[in-house]
């Protein structure tokens, strides 16, 4: 996993009047944008520049350099204060991360060490248990895989591959996960 400070991310929802529960008078109040973070999958709370409109998938730069339409970053955003657009957009916002990045999630299949004497870090995607879990390793021995369509031929009654990584990635960002691979905690 990448240290470090998100270089963009992507719109989840944008709020022109800020929180409708905030009760302060709306000429106070500030637009805000949920939003995640590319490289780290961050969830992040911004506030953007006066004029400017933003729209969910949306990419925008918030790095160190001069940034075109996010004024700044208010800070990293609990799951439970997403609205309910940001909830719903954030799995497709995953499912896209995880096809345009599908090598770096082959290689967790290929790489996946044991977390303990009796949990192998595999076993925490949904939809695989030891039996799967054993298949991936004997398959791996054999030949490193290639790409999700290589784990799905070669590993029996395998679930899609990009569906349980984002999954995993979802369950992570939740917050209630003990290992995280994807999130940074």
């Amino acid at each position: 996993m990448k240290k470090g400070k998100e270089e963009s991310v992507v719109v989840l929802d944008f709020l022109p009047n800020g929180y409708p529960f905030d009760r302060r008078p709306s000429h106070v109040k500030t637009p805000i944008v949920q939003s995640l973070g590319k490289d780290m999958f961050t969830l992040l709370e911004l506030v953007p520049k006066k004029g400017i409109q933003l729209q969910p998938h949306q990419e925008v730069y918030i790095g160190e350099g001069k940034r075109d339409k996010i004024h700044h970053i208010v800070g990293r955003l609990p799951f439970d204060k997403l609205t309910r657009t940001a909830k719903a957009e954030l799995k497709f916002v995953v499912e896209e991360f995880v096809k345009n990045d599908e090598q770096k999630y082959v290689e967790f299949f290929n790489k996946a060490r044991p977390l303990s004497t009796r949990m192998h870090s595999l076993e925490v995607l949904p939809g695989l248990g030891k039996k799967r879990m054993w298949n991936i390793i004997e398959e791996r021995k054999v030949e490193p895989f290639k790409d999700f369509a290589d784990i799905k031929k070669r590993v029996k009654l395998m679930p899609d591959p990009k569906t349980i990584i984002t999954k995993r990635i979802l369950k992570e960002l939740s917050g209630n996960e003990k290992h995280n691979f994807f999130v940074k905690a």
